[in-house]
């Protein structure tokens, strides 16, 4: 919460109490905006030549293996659905927040093995360098892999 110390003359104390009314709207459109804005206009900031991945997929069966590249903002690269891939990407990228961002430590997790998939993400993503791993060995991680589909391959539950 805000306090706020007036001093001065009458016309000074009109001013900061219009000041003070004023701040909640800039707040919401500057949230307004952030979250409008989100991950096409954040992803990237630099017309998309940031938004390189390289994504390794091994033990994932049916023909999933593989390394694949990725780009997005335009989207290109040999990721067998690079359209998908990049709106998953978009869907998970908010404002302060890493999209690859690893479960954290001590976080209650069922002990559902979800399979042997392993992925890599490596490159830049929102102008951010990217080195993340992915697998499937227990429900925090196969949640945290499911979030990323199709970037990474679907495997079913």
């Amino acid at each position: 919460m805000a306090h706020l110390i007036v001093r001065g003359t009458f016309g000074t104390a009109v001013a900061a109490v219009a000041a003070v009314a004023v701040l909640p709207l800039l707040t919401a459109s500057a949230a307004s905006a952030s979250s409008s804005a989100s991950a096409s206009a954040f992803a990237g900031g630099t017309g998309g030549t940031g938004d390189r991945l390289t994504v390794t997929v091994a033990h994932a069966g049916d023909g999933r293996d593989g390394t694949y590249e990725l780009s997005c903002h335009p989207g290109a690269g040999s990721h067998p659905d690079v359209s998908g891939a990049c709106r998953a990407l978009d869907r998970n990228t908010r404002w302060g927040r890493d999209a690859f961002a690893p479960v954290a430590p001590g976080t209650a997790c069922t002990m559902l093995h979800g399979g042997p998939a392993t992925a890599r993400v490596t490159g830049t993503w929102a102008g951010r360098p990217v080195d993340a791993t992915y697998d499937r060995s227990n429900g925090c991680e196969t949640g945290r892999w499911d979030r990323m589909v199709p970037l990474l391959p679907d495997l079913g539950p």
